[in-house]
């Protein structure tokens, strides 16, 4: 996008005369999303009082989609550059891949209305001002700008097709289906804008989202690989330290992700990192390092509001219940997220406060259904919390859709094999509680489900392993669950002495009495053959004599190895899949 200096104003935008009341939880400032002609108009006062908040602390989030971006030169090369605004550290934040702060996206929004309220055939403005929307909308947990978003998308592709050097619509669109969590959709606008442009860097974040949305893990792993060819930095190595991570490389994951750390200029950029490492810590189950890590995020950006969550957890884990309780509500003021809701409800509910993890699991419901009217697919989240907390049929059917939407991810296995364990059918839930475990790294929880659904199939061995997987993992990782997974590890016992059952030799049966087998009958008397001498081979024709062993031993059979190396062949034996290294084993 060119950026005129007619194009950038000095004082307008939605962050412009708003009070500094930082207390007062945000709310929504539309009840659905807007008309076209109202998306080059500033939102109202309520959003400026939530704006004018925010642009007190930043919060990190998704690479903002703008496309490339062309400076323009100044005509007068004898006068200092400008000093850099809040549109311009956005512009450039999103040239360099990495995230701005909500602040200068605010700026930035304003900025955009203002022009295309002008300017209505700038295709190019349309486009960055919808992608702005959606991440305004992720951030703030208001899906109502989707809407927004998707209608300046399109917008801009009326001005400009996108076969016509727009594919800067058509990332903005990958992105808001993301948003959405229609992984589906998402890939289709990614590879549409990577089979015409490869090395458009802009697309690979979001192919990386719809792939692992897909459950397929192979080709996210080559995006990421592709990003980090096309743009190294801060960002690449962020994205490069989750996929270690959904790999279950824990060890690279965390020196790749304190490599970020270390590398984040900005404070957004930092705190993003920074919650990173309190996410790791939290998942190796060391709740104490994941609040040092978190707070430290915290200490670079107050508002930050998934280390408030990440803290919240670590703290719950810590026996800490009333700091965590105060963190998921500041959390939940900063950004009404429904997971957030969820994690609080448990926790409540694992005090015993029953009545406020009610009304928790209310206001969840209601902010589900919310999202959903404005075209947002909760079905993992909302499966989860039927099949722990309400009708697990219900889980399953919706998560039954989900999976056959293409949907594969582990998150998705997992949910749907809880759903059917919980709805009386284990059978059926083994298979994707096995794919979930495979797939989706060290995860407690997934360990913690594929355990209870091979207890209650009586599969006992396999099911103590992954319950003490889980626990040994992350021996809190759930205020609900982890205490559960004991209780059914300790009803398991130990194993037996000597080894599992199955791997024991099954003692013969004993005979009837009125079955008891006859005496052998003696052989007759014949004349003796004389022994050989010692050392002297059998004669032509004859078999060697058995090597005698230990008195009452049987002699061994000979295994394949053996019986191949008799004859000359080589025995068949099922070939072992080999481990994939992390890159520090190979």
């Amino acid at each position: 996008m060119d950026v005129t200096p007619q194009q950038t104003p000095t004082a307008h935008g939605p962050d412009h005369d708003l009070d500094l009341d930082l207390e007062t939880p945000p709310t929504a400032p539309y009840e659905s999303p807007p008309d076209l002609a109202s998306l080059a108009e500033p939102p109202p006062a309520s959003l400026r009082t939530t704006l004018r908040r925010a642009a007190f602390g930043v919060v990190a989030g998704a690479v903002l989609v703008t496309g490339a971006v062309v400076a323009v030169p100044d005509d007068d090369q004898d006068s200092p550059p400008p000093l850099p605004g809040p549109v311009s550290r956005a512009m450039s934040a999103t040239a360099a891949g990495s995230p701005a702060s909500l602040s200068d996206l605010t700026a930035l929004i304003g900025d955009r209305q203002k022009w295309v309220g002008t300017h209505p055939s700038d295709a190019r403005s349309w486009a960055v001002l919808g992608s702005a929307y959606v991440q305004w909308g992720q951030r703030a947990s208001d899906a109502a700008y989707y809407g927004r978003a998707e209608q300046a998308l399109k917008r801009s592709l009326d001005v400009q097709p996108g076969e016509r050097g727009n594919e800067a619509a058509w990332v903005g669109l990958a992105s808001l289906a993301n948003a959405r969590h229609d992984f589906v959709t998402a890939k289709k606008w990614g590879e549409t804008v990577r089979s015409r442009q490869p090395k458009q860097w802009t697309v690979y974040p979001e192919l990386i989202d719809a792939y692992n949305g897909l459950g397929d893990y192979k080709s996210a792993t080559t995006a990421v690989e592709k990003y980090a060819a096309l743009r190294s930095g801060v960002p690449a190595l962020g994205l490069t330290a989750q996929m270690y991570r959904d790999r279950g490389w824990r060890e690279d994951a965390l020196a790749t992700a304190q490599d970020a750390a270390n590398r984040a200029k900005t404070p957004t950029e930092k705190a993003a990192c920074l919650s990173r490492l309190g996410e790791l810590a939290w998942e190796r189950g060391e709740p104490r390092e994941a609040v040092a890590q978190y707070g430290a995020a915290l200490r670079t950006d107050p508002a930050h509001h998934p280390s408030l969550a990440g803290r919240a957890r670590a703290l719950a884990a810590l026996g800490r219940t009333d700091e965590a309780q105060r963190d998921y509500q500041a959390a939940l003021t900063k950004s009404p997220r429904p997971a957030y809701m969820l994690e609080l409800g448990e926790l409540y509910e694992s005090l015993g406060l029953d009545g406020d993890s009610v009304n928790q699991y209310t206001q969840l419901r209601r902010a589900l259904a919310r999202t959903k009217a404005q075209g947002v697919d909760d079905s993992l989240l909302l499966g989860r919390f039927e099949a722990a907390h309400g009708d697990a049929a219900a889980a399953v059917e919706l998560l039954r859709a989900e999976w056959g939407r293409g949907h594969h991810s582990a998150a998705v296995a997992d949910a749907l094999g809880w759903a059917l364990h919980r709805s009386g059918d284990p059978d059926s839930a083994l298979e994707y509680a096995e794919q979930a475990v495979d797939s989706g790294g060290q995860n407690a929880s997934y360990a913690y489900h594929l355990g209870m659904v091979q207890r209650a199939l009586r599969d006992f061995g396999p099911a103590r392993r992954h319950l003490e997987e889980a626990l040994r993992t992350n021996p809190q990782f759930s205020p609900l669950d982890a205490p559960r997974a004991q209780e059914a590890l300790d009803t398991l016992g130990l194993p037996p002495a000597g080894g599992p059952q199955d791997m024991q030799p099954a003692a013969p049966p004993a005979p009837e009495p009125s079955q008891a087998p006859a005496p052998a009958a003696e052989p007759e008397p014949g004349p003796v053959e004389p022994e050989a001498p010692a050392g002297e081979a059998p004669a032509p024709g004859e078999a060697p004599a058995p090597a005698a062993g230990p008195p009452g031993r049987k002699a061994k059979p000979a295994g394949p190895k053996a019986a191949a190396e008799k004859t000359g062949g080589a025995a068949h034996t099922p070939a072992k899949p080999s481990a994939t290294k992390s890159p520090a084993g190979r």
